[in-house]
């Protein structure tokens, strides 16, 4: 088929590259303007755009997708499909009109679960035991879209938001490739998303990343690895910031630190490990590894304690 492809970030390039390496033709890219990023504030492409370029395919990066003159080159490519990978536009309905045989979405949830912006954080955050990526054919709604193929995914108690979307890029890559064979011979089926189950996954925050000790070590352990690598969960301690980076709840069967009597509010620093500084939590506490002051590098615990940063009995927060 001749395909078109719209994407931005990183997570979707394990699926422009499976295209490139099938018998499909890549008619053209859609990708977002180039923005500026960093400390510098450098104009700088997006990560498919530099990809697309090194393949050869052509780019278009139209700020909106609502003129004429923004759908020309959509147009001209003549797609049988288009393939949108967290592209970061809606899809007017021209543009969903196009394609003879549609636009194809890939979602990084088990649709209707985590409609929206940020299914993977959203998923941890919630405690969700699997997730998955969802091959849609798109319709005017929000993710709303009637099922290709579903792939799931266990979350373990390891799994970060960047973790994950690195595995689910990979699965929804050879997903993809699977519904556009079924597309392509006639074969595809549609089927509507249940009725009920659905839930909205919000934009994450940069508020968000604000450890509040007086919740559960869990749910604090969760937002530690929701919002690594972005925005990275956040605390105080001395007057300044500090990130954390890595962290865990102790569990049942756990041999983790009790905390003495002086010591139960939260935030508490009650033990020091080689390889945890341990937490008092509103419920349960929390073994930081891996954590970062102000303009620092990041250091492993067992490094911060060496240098001698942080004391039993120290607040954080």
């Amino acid at each position: 088929m001749r395909v078109a492809f719209a994407g931005t970030p990183e997570f979707a390039l394990p699926a422009l590259r499976a295209l490139a390496a099938s018998h499909h033709q890549i008619v053209g890219v859609l990708t977002q303007p180039d923005r500026p990023s960093g400390r510098g504030r450098q104009i700088v492409p997006s990560p498919v755009k530099l990809a697309a370029v090194s393949f050869g395919f052509p780019v278009a990066q139209p700020a909106r997708l609502r003129s004429e003159e923004e759908l020309a080159a959509l147009r001209g490519w003549h797609p049988d499909a288009l393939v949108v990978v967290a592209y970061g536009l809606i899809l007017p309905t021209p543009v969903l009109e196009l394609p003879s045989f549609g636009c194809i979405n890939i979602h990084a949830s088990l649709l209707p679960r985590w409609r929206g912006a940020a299914p993977i954080a959203r998923a941890i955050l919630a405690g969700d035991a699997q997730t998955g990526v969802t091959i849609m054919s798109m319709d005017a709604g929000l993710d709303t879209g009637p099922i290709l193929l579903a792939r799931s995914l266990p979350i373990d108690r390891t799994a970060t938001t960047g973790s994950l979307q690195q595995a689910l890029a990979a699965l929804g890559a050879g997903a993809l490739l699977e519904v556009l064979e079924q597309v392509a011979a006639g074969k595809a089926q549609r089927r509507p998303q249940p009725p009920t189950g659905a839930t909205y996954a919000a934009k994450v925050q940069k508020s968000e990343a604000l450890i509040d000790w007086r919740a559960s070590a869990l749910a604090i352990e969760r937002q530690v690895r929701a919002f690594n690598p972005w925005p990275t969960a956040e605390t105080r301690w001395a007057g300044e910031p500090l990130r954390i980076h890595a962290a865990r709840a102790a569990m049942p069967g756990d041999r983790a630190p009790v905390a003495p009597i002086d010591a139960h509010a939260a935030g508490s620093v009650i033990a020091l490990e080689p390889q945890a500084i341990w937490v008092a939590c509103g419920e349960g506490s929390l073994a930081i590894t891996e954590l970062q002051r102000a303009g620092r590098k990041r250091l492993r615990a067992a490094e911060f304690v060496n240098a001698g940063q942080i004391s039993v009995g120290q607040r954080l927060g």
